[in-house]
């Protein structure tokens, strides 16, 4: 069996969105002949709060290798990244590795983005082939780089420097969707051919089969029908909240709001000047709407989906953005209410599965008033459901396991 090393600086207990990518990839890794070793930072440098029962989701053919990194000193920190706080100690332990171990490939998904660096370096040191795996794209576009001199304006002019140097001696450049590295290519690579691959997270069925004791629920289901939104509430989303919330307050004053009837929007990190609740008062709805920002446990969440009235998911007015989300979403076996731009890849899934009954399409320029009509005639049906049934077999091509197969057909080419 060929050795992998991954990079990555958090891992279970962290419970952070990113850790998904890498957890699932090696859960899978050994079904095609690569033995996954993952490199990360020592959890007692984390800063988010730990989760120790998503540890319960990795496989136990993962070989775990730990290190330390510089501590955060106090709140006003300046560097609070882990992948620059542990930038040496996981570029020594990883040219250590290498040299000790029969190591056939590396392999570094993003952010941290300043892992990428690490990738190049080591491979200075040891001519290790690596690729560079884009969970989001490093280098922003003009809407989303910050204004001029803000902290996002110049991490991105830090990231316009340090992409090139860190793809110049990849091999392989993979991601979630084409689209998030696409850029990529069309930057760095115009006179070169690089291989490359689009594989979503997917999803393990196993996490489904976890059970654990004493979850409570967030509302009181004798007395309320959840309709649950649960993850990130993301800038390009808003414009979609804010039609939703319209829609239900359309719906309330022509009394077709039902009493039980409440949204839970959980794990959505937002803060008091651009929280869901503040949106909801915007509405007048805020009666009807419950907000809690902090994470939740992963497992936690998977529960809360599978009881829920109904799932809430808000995409993104980008095309691009695949919502990893939309897995989860499905095996809840609970009706889905999604809006999409029309071209993002969730729109294929949700399809596939027969579970578009309730989808809503975004296009660019599209007038808000119709768009407001078609949210409202779809989550109108959508709050009626009384039935749902939809083709789970056919989720199957998306799971980790296909992704972890396409990955390793182009790790192949560089692997004795």
């Amino acid at each position: 069996m060929k050795n992998i090393l991954i990079i990555y600086p958090q891992w279970p207990p962290s419970n952070l969105a990113g850790v998904h990518r890498p957890r699932l990839i090696s859960n899978f890794l050994p079904d095609y002949g690569y033995h996954p070793i993952v490199l990360t930072v020592d959890e007692y440098y984390y800063e988010e709060e730990l989760d120790y029962e998503f540890l319960e989701t990795v496989s136990p053919k993962t070989e775990v290798i730990k290190v330390g990194a510089d501590p955060v000193k106090n709140k006003n920190r300046i560097i609070g990244d882990v992948g620059i706080r542990a930038f040496k100690q996981l570029k020594e332990k990883a040219i250590e590795l290498i040299r000790n171990r029969d190591i056939s490939f590396l392999w570094v998904p993003i952010p941290s983005y300043y892992c990428a660096v690490i990738a190049r370096q080591v491979f200075n040191k040891t001519h290790t082939p690596y690729g560079i795996d884009y969970i989001d794209p490093w280098v922003k576009p003009k809407d989303v780089a910050g204004s001029f001199l803000s902290k996002a304006w110049l991490s991105n002019q830090v990231a316009k420097i340090l992409e090139p140097y860190s793809v110049k001696k990849a091999v392989l450049i993979s991601g979630v969707d084409t689209s998030y590295y696409q850029p990529v290519l069309d930057r760095n690579f115009k006179n070169t051919k690089i291989d490359h691959i689009g594989m979503p997270y997917g999803f393990d069925p196993k996490d489904h089969e976890i059970q654990l004791s004493n979850i409570e629920l967030p509302w009181d289901s004798e007395k309320e029908d959840a309709y649950l939104y649960a993850g990130a509430l993301l800038p390009k989303s808003i414009y979609f909240l804010k039609t939703l919330f319209s829609v239900i307050r359309d719906l309330r004053a022509n009394q077709h709001w039902e009493g039980r009837n409440k949204l839970y929007f959980i794990g959505t990190r937002t803060t008091a000047e651009n929280s869901v609740l503040k949106y909801a008062k915007e509405y007048g709805i805020e009666d009807v709407v419950v907000e809690i920002p902090e994470r939740r446990p992963f497992l936690h969440i998977l529960y809360f989906l599978s009881k829920a009235k109904g799932v809430i998911v808000l995409g993104s007015t980008e095309e691009h953005y695949t919502a990893s989300k939309i897995f989860q979403s499905i095996l809840s076996k609970r009706p889905i209410f999604p809006i999409f731009h029309r071209k993002s890849s969730a729109i294929e899934i949700l399809g596939l599965c027969k579970a578009e009954k309730y989808l809503v399409r975004f296009d660019e320029g599209i007038n808000e008033s119709i768009f407001e009509k078609k949210v409202l005639a779809s989550f109108t049906e959508f709050i009626k459901c009384s039935f749902w049934q939809i083709n789970m077999d056919a989720l199957n091509v998306y799971s980790a396991s296909v992704s972890t197969e396409k990955l390793v057909s182009k790790l192949n080419l560089f692997t004795n």
